[in-house]
């Protein structure tokens, strides 16, 4: 029987990569606690469903390393070996391979790849004959005794007798009788003509996964996806299913039936080994829970497993085209609102009103499913420090606070490169070895904290580390032998203006400098790819105590407020997220300090600028008693704008200048007026 799988490549492809970072995210907890059980089991839990969907795409080579991978894995759970550093590090050689096949997979179709040399690592573990795994290998046999002593109790209390049980297999039971799942014992038939028994035996067990956890089988699962078996095998499925909707489930698979099941009876005498129990959520979509003894918090996953379950996938593609349609609603919206004002028809303003109503409450629905979790970034970023962090025999805690916080899918697809490059950079520039900071009387341990959070219509970004701080002498001299400042320049800094000499072109210093990064080395990119962002960055540091970069994002890129100002018969827009306030002032107002206007704001000198001579517009302003001065943000500081008129405050889509007029400083893009004028958009950032 041949199949055509190619339909399912997007599915295979989408699951893979789900799995993998699943794969990711529990290796590093389990290389942390190698008695992590949720963790060992979610990673052998995916390593599993990797081969099953392998196997049923053809991927024979993908399907193979995983099935060794299994083996270990099997061996971890069951405690005949013990996840030592070692063993977890062939373990992330395994994952960056699949990583790499699965790639591949989507560029070519094609799993093609010689992983003999990691088999056969895999299989010298398992035999025992792996550096430090050799010393753990039969780590679990003194507990034998105990382990025997425990199954004679239980064993007389469970109806069946064909599977061999192990303390965790009792604990997960135990908790799962308590909550209230059902334990089955179930034997499967498939038809002897069926010509594709690994295949059915697959699709039973997705379809008790589906709703439910398999803990065991007879024989065991890599047999069964391999077809190693006759025409029956046995499960012990754990589910809230009963006996009946469980047996119709598994007959509606053609050419299988189910011969007998039956209940397991567990009784709540085993006693616990450990302070938590590992908790299976049989209504998640094969997905153990985390270890957790607080009921609520079960009952929290259960409902978000429910959640997860009734969420589809949508190509960013139709996403961006819904938006963009929205946003041509906008528009018209505006153009409407124009016509009202001119002809002040009532039934027409009444019309409006509601298609205003209609057009935010459609806005905000695009705007929220444009959303994502941070967390889709910031799960690349422990492995990469972990590596990095061996590498330079640096010991540090990677802390991620806020992942859940939500920004545009647009912009969370550009910042990943400058988080990476600000994480090197403290890594290795930031933090000290452990020698150092012994020294110097910190713990010997670096800490290193990501964290993202919402405040007002923007989110920041924060990566902080506890090192050695930044040295400003430093900065500062090399920026002046290097030619960008002067010396009275350097001398007239703050420590905060010094600080931001790190973003400067071309700015580096000689100790700074490494393989791996250096602190102040493409910061200038950086801070490129967050201004393209509409955003900005600031940095602040305290010498011998440790850096923190800041990153302010706009929560979207698609439609902003902003306020409509005009220069010059021309009308521009500036967005509300860098103004502070607006003001009115007369001539006699303007001062001037070493060649440049200020005025006076509740006590403090305020730099201006007039817009009209920073945009070079032709035409020469007459100057009028009273000016209006819109206040705005620039990198932590005020400055003001004096403008010829404040038009108000507006709703705008923003549209690109394209690649030939993209880049102009100054410019962010255009918006599409509802007159059908041209309004361009000012870039705070850039504009000074």
């Amino acid at each position: 029987m041949n199949m055509d799988m190619s339909q399912y490549l997007d599915v295979f492809l989408e699951e893979s990569r789900e799995h993998l970072g699943s794969l990711n995210e529990k290796l590093l907890l389990l290389e942390k606690n190698n008695d992590n059980i949720s963790a060992l089991n979610e990673i052998f839990r995916a390593a599993h469903t990797l081969k099953g969907m392998s196997s049923t795409m053809g991927f024979d080579d993908l399907a193979d390393l995983t099935h060794h991978m299994e083996d270990v894995l099997s061996d971890l759970k069951d405690g005949i070996l013990v996840a030592n550093s070692n063993v977890v590090d062939v373990l992330f050689k395994c994952f960056d391979r699949i990583q790499i096949m699965v790639d591949n997979i989507e560029l070519t179709g094609n799993s093609a790849y010689d992983n003999t040399d990691l088999i056969a690592i895999l299989e010298n573990i398992k035999k025992g004959d792996f550096a430090e795994a050799n010393s753990n290998v039969l780590a679990n046999q003194n507990n034998t005794n105990e382990i025997a002593s425990k199954t004679e109790k239980v064993g007389e209390h469970l109806d069946t007798t064909n599977f061999q049980f192990n303390e965790y297999d009792y604990t997960v039971m135990e908790e799962a009788h308590s909550r209230g799942f059902n334990i089955y014992h179930v034997k499967v038939m498939i038809d002897p003509d069926c010509v594709m028994k690994s295949v059915r035996a697959f699709m039973v067990f997705k379809a008790i996964e589906d709703e439910g956890e398999i803990t065991k089988s007879i024989p065991p699962a890599q047999d069964l996806d391999e077809g190693r078996f006759e025409n029956d095998f046995e499960l012990l499925a754990i589910t809230h299913h009963t006996k009946e909707d469980l047996t119709a489930i598994i007959n509606d698979i053609s050419e299988v039936k189910v011969l007998f099941i039956q209940d397991v009876n567990v009784v709540d005498k085993i006693d616990k080994l450990a302070s938590t129990v590992t908790a299976y959520d049989a209504d998640a979509l094969t997905t153990p829970l985390v270890t957790e003894p607080n009921q609520e918090n079960n009952q929290e996953e259960v409902r978000k497993a429910h959640k997860i379950k009734q969420t589809v996938r949508v190509d960013i593609e139709r996403l961006d085209n819904l938006m963009n349609l929205v946003g041509e609603l906008v528009m018209h919206k505006g153009r409407l609102e124009q016509i009202a004002t001119n002809d002040k028809s009532n039934e027409l303003n009444e019309t409006i009103e509601q298609i205003d109503r209609v057009s935010s409450d459609l806005q905000s629905v695009v705007m929220k499913v444009r959303m994502v979790p941070v967390e889709q970034v910031f799960n690349r970023f422990p492995r990469m420090v972990r590596d990095l962090a061996k590498d330079l025999n640096k010991e540090l805690d990677f802390i991620m606070e806020g992942k859940e916080t939500e920004l545009d899918r647009t912009v969370i697809d550009e910042i990943g490169d400058p988080l990476v490059h600000l994480l090197r950079n403290s890594v290795d520039h930031g933090l000290e070895s452990a020698e150092d900071r012994v020294a110097a009387g910190k713990p010997q341990e670096g800490k290193l904290i990501l964290r993202a959070r919402h405040e007002g219509n923007n989110v920041y970004i924060e990566v902080e580390d506890d090192g050695q701080g930044i040295n400003t002498k430093t900065i500062l001299n090399k920026a002046i032998e290097k030619g960008i400042i002067t010396a009275e320049e350097a001398g007239k800094m703050t420590p905060e203006e010094a600080n931001n000499v790190l973003f400067y072109p071309g700015f580096s210093t000689a100790q700074a400098v490494s393989d791996v990064s250096g602190r102040g080395v493409g910061l200038d990119v950086v801070r490129s790819k967050i201004e393209s962002l509409n955003g900005e960055i600031f940095v602040e540091s305290v010498e011998g105590q440790g850096t923190k970069f800041r990153i302010k994002l706009p929560l979207t890129l698609a439609i902003i407020q902003a306020l409509m100002v005009a220069v010059q018969g021309e009308v521009y827009a500036i967005p509300l997220s860098s103004v502070d306030e607006t003001t009115m002032i007369t001539k006699d107002d303007i001062k001037m300090v070493q060649n440049q206007e200020v005025m006076m704001m509740r006590g403090n000198v305020l730099p201006i600028y007039r817009l009209n001579v920073l945009l070079e517009t032709p035409e020469k302003p007459e100057e009028d008693s009273d000016m209006y001065v819109v206040v705005v943000q620039k990198a932590g500081r005020q400055i003001g704008l004096i403008v010829d008129t404040l038009i108000g405050q507006q709703e705008i889509v923003i549209k690109s200048l394209g690649k030939v007029l993209g880049g102009i400083p100054g410019i962010a893009g255009a918006i599409v007026a509802g007159d059908g004028n041209v309004r361009l958009i000012l870039d705070i950032a850039t504009l000074f």
